[in-house]
């Protein structure tokens, strides 16, 4: 992981930007991110298992307005760092458990960020109201700024802790597969509840979660 740290650190920046500051071209999405992460680190196999089962988890978030979400884009660079390597039955646990703590340092992060955007905002709104071109300029540039800012400090966190789970993570084999099932029945979850969420009116959310239980227990039976 250190030789390619350059790379995974820039890689994660423009993972963080896309989420929301510049292009956003689905890069940001935990499987995309995953996989190239994996390919950096010359493990894709790791990097699509981590990215799949952290998409899981971003199924649940539904990004509108100023809504609180994790980073999970930034999240899967990190956990793909972390596990890259293991075989997949041990490492996968491990990477997401890691990529969830970096995903929500970074939603916290960019709480934090709008927070000091908005007061930026304020303090021009003389200006602003005005329509001043300059300042609206201005204002772009150092938002952009400080999303490159956050991007960079989580992404460095993240690679932080995945070097410092590579090194110290005092997981037996037995723990590993724990962990990889508890983080699995985890995604799966959120996953479901996004779903039916999405689903809309209530009375369409019953019946898809009718007919989820019949495809279950049709699946048993058979």
């Amino acid at each position: 992981m250190i030789d390619n740290f350059a790379w995974l650190l820039l890689w994660g920046v423009l993972v963080g930007l896309d989420l929301a500051s510049v292009a956003q071209v689905m890069i940001a999405r935990p499987f995309v991110a995953a996989v190239i992460a994996g390919l950096i680190v010359g493990d894709p196999a790791m990097g699509m298992t981590v990215g799949v089962v952290l998409e899981l988890f971003a199924f649940e978030v539904l990004p509108v307005g100023a809504s609180k979400y994790p980073d999970y884009g930034l999240g899967a660079v990190s956990g793909v760092a972390a596990a890259a390597g293991a075989p997949a039955i041990l490492g996968t646990g491990v990477g997401v458990a890691a990529g969830l703590l970096v995903a929500f340092v970074g939603g916290w992060a960019i709480h934090l960020m709008r927070i000091r955007n908005g007061g930026d905002v304020e303090r021009h709104r003389t200006q602003l109201d005005a329509g001043s071109v300059a300042v609206i300029a201005r204002l772009h540039v150092r938002c952009l700024g400080r999303d490159v800012i956050r991007c960079l400090l989580v992404t460095l966190f993240g690679l932080i802790l995945a070097w410092a789970v590579r090194q110290w993570a005092p997981l037996n084999v037995q723990g590993a597969v724990y962990l990889g099932i508890v983080t699995l029945g985890a995604a799966a979850s959120a996953a479901v509840m996004g779903v039916i969420r999405l689903a809309g009116q209530k009375s369409v959310q019953r019946w898809f979660v009718l007919g989820l239980i019949g495809g279950f227990i049709g699946v048993i039976l058979l």
